[in-house]
Order: C-alpha cells, then structure tokens, then sequence
C-alpha cells in the first residue's frame, strides 16, 4: 500500500516531526488518522504500511506503539458488573 493512500491527510506523517510529542497525543492523532481512511480500508493493512516506512527511522517514537497496538489482535469485551458484580460476600 502506497503511504499516500495510507495516509491521505498526512496526519502520522506529521506527527513524527513533532518534537517532543506524548503517547497521549499519539493516540488522538491515530484516531483522526483512522477516521480519515477511505470507509472500508483496512486499518491494520494501512497501519503496517506506515510501521514498515516510519518505524525504522524513528525508533522509539510513541506513535510507533500506538500503530502497532493496531496490529494486534483485538480484545473481546467482556461483561462486567450487573447483579452478581453488585453482591456482597
């Protein structure tokens, strides 16, 4: 996948200049990212095109944890609370 089709607003791109950046604005540019995907892309094919091309020269950025997390596998919610998560002893 080319990064242009990847990254069409050039939003990881830029986040890899920015000085200093936190894991924290990491995450919220990786979610103005995957919102800018063409509906139906692929997230993780997209997110390894842009580890492939950026993680190398960048080693140790925050935005390459947070593209990969998008790798990985999903968790499965799980129901929490209710009746029994309310019941003492």
């Amino acid at each position: 996948m080319e990064l242009a089709e990847a990254d069409p607003k050039g939003l990881v791109r830029e986040s890899y200049n920015i000085e200093g950046i936190t894991l924290g604005e990491c995450r919220s540019i990786f979610l103005d990212w995957a919102l800018s995907l063409v509906s139906g892309q692929d997230v993780a094919t997209a997110a390894g095109s842009l580890i492939a091309h950026y993680a190398a020269i960048n080693p140790g950025h925050p935005m390459n944890d947070v593209l990969g997390a998008a790798l990985g596998p999903t968790a499965s919610p799980t129901r929490r609370g209710g009746r029994t998560g309310r019941a003492a002893g």
